[in-house]
């Protein structure tokens, strides 16, 4: 039995010989969280259809619960649970139903399969919509049922695409903390996010992509460390009476997008003195975060894909 949940080697796959995921590396350990991030057409929504045996493989080896994918993409599916980016639940059923038939899929039923729903709709705290159809549910419950769906097989690996989009803060946090559970009792957890905080919250490890290839990979402390200075001015406002000297200054990573300069630094409060006295001017100093380190590796252009 493998060590890795997740191993793969020059993955690669391309559609009409172009190459949207480039000979990737990947060893996602038992236990933990494990977040795969990247822009849009990173390549991130292709390898996570790989590692689910639902799109073949161009060239490389993978292996998945230590088994050779996609050809035992049968057997690595019984122990995978999956929440998807958009919630695909059957409108006409109860939350209790939906679950009932997902469980139906795994030939489990009875007394364990009523036994496991009502522990899941405890986790998930929707013990009292048991019985309500899925167009009478708000937002933030269709999630949670989502991710209660996903552990009905009580799968050794959780995928969780976009899991909180969306969402109130409340829902968010009720979320995050039910995910924490799930790592802390031994389940390994594969999310991809566009929220960073979500992903410095929840994540062990985490690799960045972008076109295909990995940018960095590591603990979320570890990349802000390794790729940005640890303190964030952020000004807006008049900008053209600062002084000049401030915006070329040579001490510090300036980028200016749009009407906000951003200056990235080790000692903020020189900034900060030359500008929190000066009328129509505004600053926010804050500590550098995930998001910092995932802008300065794929840029602020747009993705329009």
């Amino acid at each position: 039995m493998s060590d890795y949940i997740i191993k793969t080697e020059n993955l690669k796959k391309s559609f009409n010989g172009e190459f949207v995921v480039k000979g990737i590396d990947l060893k996602i350990p038992q236990g933990g969280c494990f977040g795969l991030l990247g822009p849009n057409g990173a390549g991130k929504t292709t390898t996570l259809r790989m590692l689910l045996g639902r799109s073949p493989l161009t060239d490389g080896t993978m292996e998945v619960l230590g088994l050779e994918m996609p050809k035992h993409a049968r057997r690595v599916r019984h122990d995978v649970g999956v929440v998807p980016q958009s919630d695909n639940l059957d409108p006409d059923f109860t939350v209790v139903e939906n679950l009932e038939v997902y469980a139906s899929f795994f030939n489990i039923r009875g007394d364990v399969i009523k036994k496991r729903i009502k522990e899941l709709l405890k986790f998930v705290e929707l013990n009292e919509k048991a019985g309500t159809r899925i167009n009478q549910l708000s937002g933030g419950m269709k999630r949670r049922l989502s991710i209660a769906r996903a552990m009905v097989n009580e799968p050794r690996l959780l995928v969780l695409d976009e899991p909180t989009t969306g969402l109130d803060p409340q829902v968010r946090h009720l979320i995050w903390a039910r995910l924490r559970e799930l790592k802390n009792s031994g389940t390994t957890l594969l999310l991809t996010t566009h929220f960073m905080e979500e992903a410095e919250r929840l994540c062990d490890d985490i690799v960045i992509m972008d076109y295909g290839a990995i940018l960095s990979q590591g603990h979320p402390k570890q990349l802000i460390g390794k790729h940005v200075e640890p303190e964030v001015v952020e000004i807006h406002g008049e900008l053209e009476t600062l002084p000049k000297s401030l915006i070329r200054t040579a001490l510090d990573r300036v980028e200016i997008v749009g009407e906000t300069i951003y200056y990235f630094t080790d000692d903020p409060g020189k900034i900060i003195e030359q500008v929190e006295n000066r009328p129509n001017i505004h600053y926010l100093h804050r500590p550098a975060n995930l998001e910092d380190v995932f802008l300065r590796l794929t840029g602020r252009e747009l993705r329009e894909i």
